[in-house]
């Protein structure tokens, strides 16, 4: 098929690196490799930061013009067979795809729509309801965790859904064989507010009290709260943390070869690629049992989850990794095969095309 791809969030060509972006390059990636053109139908961002009504209205006026734009364009040289919509909800709706899908009488699917009813607030129940909309138009709506898929379950009940797991492409990660240092945690996290900088939090409370162990942590990222996420980390021994900034993907798939435990506590986290990217260069993983992350770690399989907000629970988890080089080891080696088999590219075009195989071919467009 022709497939015209969408990301109302972020497009996949965002300067900005993200897990957003990562994901829909994936499924780009994974559809190509199923067999299918694809193109990026439009650059153009939905997202908008608040609810104010003249921003609402701007990107109304803003999104009417690029669908007449497309519209025309399709009249002239074509339509697509497929609009693939990655990621609406309520900040960043589709306000281009469900119009277009009418019009030209295309498949319309949508991948990792969001829809929470505790956001039907203000001038957010309109935005709500362009998601809820495109989500009982869509011919099928693909979901990448149970709790994305209950949700919309729960809000559209006759929605076609179907669950393809988190992937990724594993394979810079599998060409680098582990050589796992003793003691050495690494973390690969984005310094931001929110979700992000309360897993910072979390993660130097509960080394505090590991500081009778000998462990030195590797952190991998960069942002605007950079200096905030430093001040953390201030009170432990200078040679405990080393700060490795923003690094390209090669080199984080060679600190991640060269340590023996992935740590991050994962709050809010939607699913977490980075997970996946640290199995499959052979680390277990010490997270919260939170969100989406029990979709990409196995406890007790590939890594140990904890209770959500209970640090000492996720410190002697750590310990218990630290001082276990056996279990360590065990989950390593099932962490390995998980992500870069189970959880592969491959394996998601497989899934991928066998989705759109059977509910396009249903009619339900």
């Amino acid at each position: 098929m022709k497939i015209a791809f969408y990301s109302p969030l972020k497009s996949p060509n965002h300067p900005v690196p993200s897990g957003d972006r990562l994901m829909a390059r994936l499924l780009m990636a994974a559809l190509v490799r199923a067999g299918h053109q694809v193109e990026i139908a439009s650059e153009l961002r939905a997202f908008l930061p608040d609810d104010s009504a003249d921003a609402i209205a701007a990107r109304t006026a803003v999104m009417e013009a690029e669908r007449a734009r497309l519209s025309a364009l399709w009249r002239e040289h074509g339509a697509p067979d497929l609009w693939f919509c990655y990621h609406p909800y309520y900040k960043a709706p589709d306000l281009l795809g469900p119009g277009l899908a009418r019009e030209f009488s295309l498949g319309y699917v949508t991948a990792e729509a969001s829809y929470s009813a505790r956001r039907n607030k203000g001038l957010w129940a309109e935005t709500q309801q362009h998601v809820l909309d495109a989500v009982k138009q869509a011919s099928v709506n693909i979901c990448l965790t149970r709790r994305d898929r209950d949700g919309l379950a729960t809000a559209a009940p006759g929605a076609h859904l179907a669950l393809l797991p988190p992937f990724i492409d594993p394979e810079l990660f599998l060409e680098k064989q582990p050589k796992p240092e003793p003691g050495r945690l690494i973390t690969v996290a984005m310094m931001r507010s929110g979700d992000k900088m309360d897993s910072y939090v979390m993660l130097a409370d509960a080394l505090s009290r590991l500081t009778h162990l000998p462990w030195q942590l590797s952190v991998v990222g960069d942002g605007p709260r950079a200096a905030d996420v430093r001040a953390l980390f201030a009170g432990f021994e200078k040679d405990r943390i080393i700060w490795h900034g923003q690094q390209p993907a090669t080199e984080v798939a060679n600190l991640l070869s060269q340590s023996a435990l992935y740590v991050w506590p994962g709050c809010g986290e939607a699913y977490g690629l980075a997970y996946l990217e640290a199995q499959a260069a052979g680390l277990p993983v010490v997270a919260q049992e939170i969100a989406g992350v029990p979709e990409v770690v196995m406890h007790g399989q590939t890594g140990l989850l904890t209770p959500p907000g209970d640090v000492d629970a996720y410190a002697q988890m750590i310990e218990r990794l630290l001082t276990d080089d056996d279990e360590r080891m065990a989950l390593a080696r099932l962490a390995r095969c998980f992500a870069g088999e189970e959880r592969s590219l491959d394996h998601a075009a497989v899934r991928l095309d066998a989705i759109l195989n059977e509910y396009i071919k249903m009619g339900t467009a």
